[in-house]
Protein backbone atom coordinates (compact mmCIF):
# COMPACT_ATOMS: atom_id res chain seq x y z
CA UNK A 1 0.00 0.00 0.00
CA UNK A 2 3.14 2.28 -0.18
CA UNK A 3 1.87 3.70 -3.28
CA UNK A 4 -1.25 4.69 -1.78
CA UNK A 5 0.33 7.31 1.19
CA UNK A 6 2.02 10.02 -0.56
CA UNK A 7 4.67 11.04 2.25
CA UNK A 8 6.23 14.71 0.99
CA UNK A 9 7.86 15.98 4.45
CA UNK A 10 10.60 14.27 5.87
CA UNK A 11 10.75 15.88 9.87
CA UNK A 12 12.57 14.30 12.98
CA UNK A 13 9.66 13.91 15.63
CA UNK A 14 10.52 12.50 18.73
CA UNK A 15 8.31 9.51 19.69
CA UNK A 16 5.47 10.75 18.00
CA UNK A 17 1.65 10.37 19.22
CA UNK A 18 -1.10 10.01 16.22
CA UNK A 19 -4.59 11.25 16.55
CA UNK A 20 -6.59 10.33 13.60
CA UNK A 21 -10.19 11.48 12.97
CA UNK A 22 -12.98 10.93 10.59
CA UNK A 23 -16.67 12.55 11.06
CA UNK A 24 -18.93 10.53 13.31
CA UNK A 25 -22.09 11.58 15.57
CA UNK A 26 -21.95 14.71 17.55
CA UNK A 27 -18.80 15.27 14.94
CA UNK A 28 -16.78 15.17 18.23
CA UNK A 29 -13.89 13.87 16.54
CA UNK A 30 -13.46 16.66 13.98
CA UNK A 31 -14.48 19.28 16.14
CA UNK A 32 -11.22 18.70 18.14
CA UNK A 33 -8.81 17.89 14.82
CA UNK A 34 -9.76 21.03 13.29
CA UNK A 35 -10.11 22.66 16.70
CA UNK A 36 -5.93 21.30 17.29
CA UNK A 37 -4.71 22.06 13.60
CA UNK A 38 -6.24 25.61 13.85
CA UNK A 39 -4.70 26.57 17.55
CA UNK A 40 -1.50 24.32 17.02
CA UNK A 41 1.70 25.27 14.57
CA UNK A 42 0.68 21.98 12.43
CA UNK A 43 2.56 21.44 8.95
CA UNK A 44 1.81 19.52 6.12
CA UNK A 45 3.03 16.07 5.99
CA UNK A 46 1.63 14.11 3.23
CA UNK A 47 -2.14 12.33 2.27
CA UNK A 48 -3.46 9.14 1.15
CA UNK A 49 -4.76 8.80 -2.40
CA UNK A 50 -8.55 9.13 -2.37
CA UNK A 51 -9.29 7.63 -5.58
CA UNK A 52 -8.06 4.25 -4.05
CA UNK A 53 -11.16 4.21 -1.13
CA UNK A 54 -13.82 6.41 -2.96
CA UNK A 55 -15.78 6.61 -5.78
CA UNK A 56 -17.67 9.80 -6.82
CA UNK A 57 -21.34 9.55 -8.13
CA UNK A 58 -21.47 12.62 -10.10
CA UNK A 59 -19.39 15.48 -11.01
CA UNK A 60 -20.27 19.47 -10.27
CA UNK A 61 -20.75 21.73 -13.54
CA UNK A 62 -19.74 25.39 -13.97
CA UNK A 63 -21.19 27.81 -16.21
CA UNK A 64 -21.46 24.79 -18.42
CA UNK A 65 -18.58 22.94 -18.48
CA UNK A 66 -18.12 19.47 -15.87
CA UNK A 67 -15.30 19.64 -13.28
CA UNK A 68 -13.19 16.57 -12.65
CA UNK A 69 -14.26 14.66 -9.53
CA UNK A 70 -13.80 16.19 -6.11
CA UNK A 71 -12.73 13.31 -3.76
CA UNK A 72 -12.83 13.65 0.35
CA UNK A 73 -9.49 14.72 1.71
CA UNK A 74 -7.56 12.15 3.74
CA UNK A 75 -4.66 14.30 5.04
CA UNK A 76 -1.80 14.48 7.52
CA UNK A 77 -0.08 17.15 9.84
CA UNK A 78 2.57 17.04 12.28
CA UNK A 79 3.31 19.44 14.92
CA UNK A 80 6.57 19.74 17.22
CA UNK A 81 6.22 19.81 20.90
CA UNK A 82 7.61 22.87 22.35
CA UNK A 83 7.24 21.32 25.94
CA UNK A 84 9.24 17.38 27.16
CA UNK A 85 6.49 15.99 25.36
CA UNK A 86 6.17 13.58 22.55
CA UNK A 87 5.41 15.36 19.22
CA UNK A 88 2.15 15.11 16.99
CA UNK A 89 1.00 13.54 14.16
CA UNK A 90 -2.32 14.79 13.13
CA UNK A 91 -4.73 12.76 10.44
CA UNK A 92 -8.36 13.64 9.27
CA UNK A 93 -10.37 12.29 6.77
CA UNK A 94 -13.22 14.54 5.58
CA UNK A 95 -15.20 11.46 5.14
CA UNK A 96 -15.84 7.33 6.02
CA UNK A 97 -15.63 4.94 2.88
CA UNK A 98 -18.58 2.71 1.71
CA UNK A 99 -15.80 -0.01 1.72
CA UNK A 100 -12.00 -0.40 2.06
CA UNK A 101 -12.02 1.19 5.72
CA UNK A 102 -10.10 -1.54 7.32
CA UNK A 103 -7.60 -1.06 4.36
CA UNK A 104 -7.76 2.68 5.06
CA UNK A 105 -7.04 2.40 8.62
CA UNK A 106 -3.81 0.21 7.90
CA UNK A 107 -2.92 2.69 5.24
CA UNK A 108 -3.15 5.54 8.32
CA UNK A 109 -1.12 3.24 10.92
CA UNK A 110 1.61 2.54 7.70
CA UNK A 111 2.19 5.91 7.76
CA UNK A 112 2.52 6.70 11.38
CA UNK A 113 5.07 3.51 12.04
CA UNK A 114 7.05 5.65 9.17
CA UNK A 115 7.60 8.07 11.91
CA UNK A 116 8.01 5.69 14.92
CA UNK A 117 4.56 6.67 16.42
CA UNK A 118 4.38 5.03 20.14
CA UNK A 119 0.82 5.62 20.55
CA UNK A 120 -2.56 6.06 18.44
CA UNK A 121 -5.50 8.59 19.77
CA UNK A 122 -9.22 8.54 17.86
CA UNK A 123 -12.20 10.08 19.98
CA UNK A 124 -15.85 9.85 19.49
CA UNK A 125 -19.42 10.55 21.07
CA UNK A 126 -20.82 8.17 23.77
CA UNK A 127 -24.80 8.14 23.10
CA UNK A 128 -26.43 8.50 27.02
CA UNK A 129 -29.08 9.31 28.56
CA UNK A 130 -27.50 12.83 29.46
CA UNK A 131 -29.96 15.60 29.61
CA UNK A 132 -28.24 18.86 27.75
CA UNK A 133 -27.62 21.11 30.02
CA UNK A 134 -25.46 18.42 32.01
CA UNK A 135 -21.79 18.71 31.79
CA UNK A 136 -20.95 15.67 29.53
CA UNK A 137 -18.42 13.15 31.15
CA UNK A 138 -15.97 11.71 29.13
CA UNK A 139 -15.21 8.12 28.73
CA UNK A 140 -12.26 5.84 28.20
CA UNK A 141 -10.93 2.39 26.50
CA UNK A 142 -8.16 1.46 24.96
CA UNK A 143 -6.06 -1.16 22.99
CA UNK A 144 -4.59 -3.06 26.01
CA UNK A 145 -4.94 -3.65 30.04
CA UNK A 146 -1.72 -2.17 30.81
CA UNK A 147 -2.94 1.52 28.70
CA UNK A 148 -6.41 0.87 30.63
CA UNK A 149 -4.45 1.35 33.74
CA UNK A 150 -2.67 4.53 32.69
CA UNK A 151 -6.11 6.22 31.95
CA UNK A 152 -7.30 5.53 35.75
CA UNK A 153 -4.97 8.95 35.93
CA UNK A 154 -7.54 11.20 33.88
CA UNK A 155 -10.72 10.77 36.11
CA UNK A 156 -12.59 9.08 33.06
CA UNK A 157 -15.57 6.87 33.11
CA UNK A 158 -15.40 3.01 31.92
CA UNK A 159 -18.08 0.68 30.61
CA UNK A 160 -17.50 -3.05 29.95
CA UNK A 161 -19.71 -3.04 27.01
CA UNK A 162 -19.20 -0.23 24.31
CA UNK A 163 -19.40 -0.37 20.11
CA UNK A 164 -17.40 2.35 18.45
CA UNK A 165 -18.83 2.89 14.82
CA UNK A 166 -17.03 4.09 12.05
CA UNK A 167 -13.24 4.10 11.65
CA UNK A 168 -13.08 6.21 14.79
CA UNK A 169 -13.57 2.67 16.47
CA UNK A 170 -12.12 0.51 13.49
CA UNK A 171 -8.97 2.12 13.93
CA UNK A 172 -8.31 1.29 17.51
CA UNK A 173 -9.59 -2.39 16.57
CA UNK A 174 -6.75 -2.68 13.68
CA UNK A 175 -3.96 -1.14 16.21
CA UNK A 176 -4.88 -3.61 18.61
CA UNK A 177 -4.28 -6.33 15.52
CA UNK A 178 -0.90 -4.94 14.75
CA UNK A 179 -0.15 -4.68 18.78
CA UNK A 180 0.22 -0.91 18.48
CA UNK A 181 -0.86 1.01 22.42
CA UNK A 182 -4.16 2.86 21.32
CA UNK A 183 -6.95 5.18 23.21
CA UNK A 184 -10.47 6.14 22.25
CA UNK A 185 -12.19 9.34 24.52
CA UNK A 186 -15.75 9.73 24.16
CA UNK A 187 -17.81 12.53 24.89
CA UNK A 188 -21.22 11.99 26.40
CA UNK A 189 -24.13 13.06 24.04
CA UNK A 190 -27.41 13.17 24.18
CA UNK A 191 -29.32 10.76 22.60
CA UNK A 192 -32.49 12.92 21.34
CA UNK A 193 -29.45 15.36 19.69
CA UNK A 194 -27.10 12.95 18.39
CA UNK A 195 -27.54 14.48 15.05
CA UNK A 196 -26.31 17.43 16.09
CA UNK A 197 -22.61 19.07 16.02
CA UNK A 198 -21.71 18.93 19.73
CA UNK A 199 -18.89 21.76 21.02
CA UNK A 200 -19.93 20.70 24.61
CA UNK A 201 -18.93 17.20 24.36
CA UNK A 202 -15.57 17.61 22.12
CA UNK A 203 -14.52 20.47 24.61
CA UNK A 204 -14.83 18.00 27.50
CA UNK A 205 -12.41 15.37 25.16
CA UNK A 206 -10.00 17.83 24.23
CA UNK A 207 -9.38 19.51 28.06
CA UNK A 208 -8.58 15.27 28.76
CA UNK A 209 -6.69 14.65 25.56
CA UNK A 210 -4.57 17.47 25.86
CA UNK A 211 -3.45 16.82 29.29
CA UNK A 212 -2.56 13.01 27.91
CA UNK A 213 -0.47 14.36 24.55
CA UNK A 214 1.05 17.14 27.15
CA UNK A 215 -0.16 19.67 24.72
CA UNK A 216 -0.74 23.51 25.39
CA UNK A 217 -3.97 24.90 23.87
CA UNK A 218 -6.21 28.03 24.53
CA UNK A 219 -9.76 26.42 24.68
CA UNK A 220 -11.67 29.78 25.29
CA UNK A 221 -12.77 29.61 21.61
CA UNK A 222 -14.55 26.39 21.48
CA UNK A 223 -16.14 26.94 25.18
CA UNK A 224 -17.71 29.58 23.31
CA UNK A 225 -18.75 27.63 20.48
CA UNK A 226 -19.86 24.85 23.10
CA UNK A 227 -22.20 27.88 24.56
CA UNK A 228 -23.92 28.84 21.07
CA UNK A 229 -24.58 24.92 20.65
CA UNK A 230 -25.96 24.54 23.51
CA UNK A 231 -28.72 26.87 22.14
CA UNK A 232 -29.30 25.33 19.11
CA UNK A 233 -29.55 21.71 21.17
CA UNK A 234 -32.21 22.98 23.63
CA UNK A 235 -34.05 23.79 20.59
CA UNK A 236 -33.57 20.42 19.47
CA UNK A 237 -34.64 18.89 22.57
CA UNK A 238 -37.74 21.06 22.84
CA UNK A 239 -39.08 19.93 19.44
CA UNK A 240 -37.93 16.13 20.12
CA UNK A 241 -40.37 16.67 23.57
CA UNK A 242 -43.28 18.19 21.67
CA UNK A 243 -42.82 14.88 19.41
CA UNK A 244 -42.64 12.83 21.76
CA UNK A 245 -46.00 14.20 23.42
CA UNK A 246 -47.67 14.11 19.77
CA UNK A 247 -46.98 10.34 19.54
CA UNK A 248 -48.25 9.24 23.04
CA UNK A 249 -51.66 11.88 23.28
CA UNK A 250 -54.36 10.75 22.24
CA UNK A 251 -56.97 13.50 21.21
CA UNK A 252 -59.67 14.34 23.39
CA UNK A 253 -61.98 14.34 19.96
CA UNK A 254 -60.30 10.24 18.70
CA UNK A 255 -61.11 8.99 22.23
CA UNK A 256 -64.60 10.08 22.14
CA UNK A 257 -65.30 8.29 18.81
CA UNK A 258 -63.99 5.63 20.22
CA UNK A 259 -66.25 5.80 23.20
CA UNK A 260 -69.06 5.94 21.25
CA UNK A 261 -67.97 2.71 18.56
CA UNK A 262 -67.63 0.73 21.95
CA UNK A 263 -71.45 1.62 23.07
CA UNK A 264 -72.99 0.93 20.09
Amino acid sequence: MNNIIKIHARPRLRTPNLLAAWPGIGNVAMIIANYLRAKLPFKELGYLEAPYFFDPIGVTVKDNVVEAPNFPQSQFYYCKNDSDGSDLILFIGDDQPAAKGYELAHCVLDAGNKFGVKRVYTCAAAITRIHHTEPPKVWGVATNHLVTADLKNYDLEYSSNLQIAGLNGLLLGVAKEREIDGVCLLGEVPVYASRVPNPMAALAVLKVLATMLEVKIDFAELGKMAVEAGERIKQVAAQAMEEYIDYFTEPIWERGDEDEEDED
